[in-house]
């Protein structure tokens, strides 16, 4: 195996795709519970060959998995590989115990629906973050939309947008044009699935027959959940669209090496995506689909790789120490 990130990365160099799959299983028993959705309830559907298949995770669900193994919660910070990299923070301002003005965290683009496009970032009474976008993209407002200069900005602003993606739907951000798409996506599909039917009750002893419909009496309900001998998540990343942000090879190597992070810590960390869906990988479980003979860098790997990759880019693109943006809150 070549001794450093970038001999590992020379494959990916040309292709334009990264796709992998990964097999995995229940934790325990056979039954999982897939994500539901209102109306609809499990997606359930046709496959090619008329097989029944199930969508056990969204693209959506996991983008924001892939951005929580990133994110330490408690220290309202970067996990330690990723300390350095760009990002906006809101916070809100209070008074300690003795008087003492403080700002107390309150999202970041990291973690928020809409990340960059977060009404805590671009819609309250703090209009920096919304100013400096417009004037640093002011010459989009007509023609058409500069990737390459989308993309730099984003770099120094909010780094993992440009691997999670970005829609800027302001009307006066170039008309609410301003979007990339997502580099790194991911969803969970099972295949020739069949129902298993079981149910409860949500018990009073204290009054059994009461008023159900104020909370209180016995509920029976019913549980619909599945199994399968075939889960499968799928990873793909955009290497296409990497290189074509024009940042140099610097940049694209951080930014291959993050989503790269983003797939081993979530596989790392289980896939807890439920209550009842506890999943974990197969032995030998990561597929390279494409391209062919690559062999992806281990968690160690990237963790030792990321904070000097974060380091050269930040000496050529000339970060500042600080490269947290504030938003305050009001």
């Amino acid at each position: 195996m070549p001794n450093t990130l970038d001999e590992q990365l020379k494959p990916l160099a040309t292709t334009p795709r990264l796709l992998l799959e990964v097999h995995l299983q229940p934790l325990q028993g056979t039954r999982f519970q897939p994500t539901g959705f209102p109306n609809l309830g499990a997606a359930t559907y046709d496959g090619p060959n008329g097989e029944r298949m199930l969508l056990v995770e969204s693209a959506q669900s996991m983008a924001n998995r892939l951005e929580s193994v990133c994110w330490n919660k408690p220290m309202d910070d970067w996990e330690t590989p990723l300390k350095g990299l760009p990002l906006v923070k809101v916070v809100k301002k209070s008074k300690d115990k003795d008087g003492k003005e403080t700002n107390e965290p309150l999202t970041n683009s990291v973690l928020e629906a809409h990340r960059i496009n977060s009404p805590y970032i671009l819609e309250g009474k703090d209009k920096s973050v919304l100013q400096s976008l417009k004037s640093q993209l002011a010459e989009m407002e007509e023609g058409p939309v500069d990737i390459k200069k989308l993309a730099a900005v984003l770099l120094k602003l909010d780094t993992n947008a440009l691997i999670h993606g970005v829609f800027l739907a302001k009307s006066d951000l170039a008309g609410g044009r301003l979007r990339l798409p997502r580099a790194l996506s991911s969803f969970i599909e099972a295949e020739e699935v069949k129902e298993a039917q079981s149910g409860g009750v949500k018990n009073d002893h204290v009054n059994p027959s009461g008023d159900t419909g104020k909370g209180f009496g016995n509920v029976p309900f019913a549980r619909s959940e599945f199994t399968s001998a075939k889960i499968i998540a799928y990873f793909n990343l955009d290497l296409a669209q990497i290189r074509a942000f024009g940042l140099g090879d610097s940049v694209t190597q951080l930014l291959i090496a993050l989503a790269l992070f983003k797939i081993q810590a979530l596989l790392d960390s289980g896939l807890r995506l439920r209550t009842a869906c506890d999943l974990e990988a197969k032995e030998s479980c990561i597929v390279v689909k494409r391209p062919m003979g690559f062999v992806l860098p281990t968690l160690g790997e990237l963790k030792t790789a990321l904070p000097i990759l974060i380091t050269a880019v930040a000496k050529e693109q000339k970060w500042p120490d600080d490269r947290v943006t504030r938003v305050n809150w009001s």
